[in-house]
């Protein structure tokens, strides 16, 4: 497979077992906003590290469609439609290897709420999500489902505004987006690591209208204020192996 021939933009060598599927990716919007790290820690199990870049933590929003997701040796046949998917990340490290750190993934596929939400110990929620395109606009909506004090949901149009380009290694871009593994918790009790790998982001910076965001509100994290940096990635395929438990 290509994607396993180009590896030289990876800070660590591939896992030595196999993959287990490959997922596509398409037309991310990511938004980030810097967040003070005292007002993370209480989000982060205690032998995760919070990653910073120049002193600051970072909160993502990533909304996007996932096309497709095939079994190793079954390359052709998907698990499910496709189907979109927002979720809220940070950035960590564990044993010196930076990763990503999921607060929350909203989707409306089954087999990712009865099936991944499990196998993988993320905390995927319930949610209705539309998403279309109109000419270069595209436009996303997602509400949780349940009952809330404060209804958890994001709606908003994105659109890329800028050539295609590969962000520098060293660089806010880069390291907000080039990262290869994920970390995940049963209630902090353990942790896990899931490796995965793709070719290198292609970005183009984003003009984005925020309708409501309420993704925050269970966190009470206050960013009404500060503006994202937002960026569009057309997608990329990626291949993820399968979880593993930490030794901490």
């Amino acid at each position: 497979m290509n994607i396993m021939n180009d590896i030289g933009h990876r800070g660590w060598p591939l896992p030595s077992k196999y993959w287990i599927m490959q997922q596509t990716w398409r037309n991310l919007l990511f938004l980030h906003w810097p967040i003070p790290l005292n007002t993370l820690r209480p989000y982060i199990p205690s032998s995760l590290q919070i990653d910073t870049f120049n002193g600051s933590a970072w909160l993502g929003v990533i909304a996007f469609v996932l096309e497709g997701i095939f079994p190793r040796g079954l390359s052709s046949i998907s698990l499910t439609p496709k189907f979109p998917e927002i979720n809220v990340r940070t950035y960590v490290t564990c044993d010196g290897k930076p990763g990503i750190y999921f607060l929350s993934i909203d989707v409306e596929n089954w087999a990712s709420l009865k099936i991944a939400k499990r196998w993988f110990h993320l905390p995927y929620n319930s949610a209705q999500i539309s998403f279309r395109k109109e000419e270069q606009s595209f436009h996303f909506h997602s509400s949780r489902k349940g009952h809330f004090n404060t209804p958890i949901s994001f709606k908003g149009k994105y659109v890329p505004v800028s050539e295609v380009y590969y962000p520098r290694e060293g660089t806010l871009d880069h390291w907000l987006t080039e990262r290869y593994c994920l970390y995940s918790s049963n209630n902090g009790a353990n942790i896990y690591c899931g490796e995965i790998h793709h070719l290198p982001w292609p970005l183009q910076k984003a003009e984005i209208q925020i309708v409501e965001n309420t993704l925050f509100s269970p966190f009470h994290f206050e960013l009404s204020q500060v503006n994202p940096i937002a960026h569009f990635s057309t997608g990329v395929d990626s291949l993820v192996w399968n979880i593993k438990k930490k030794k901490i």
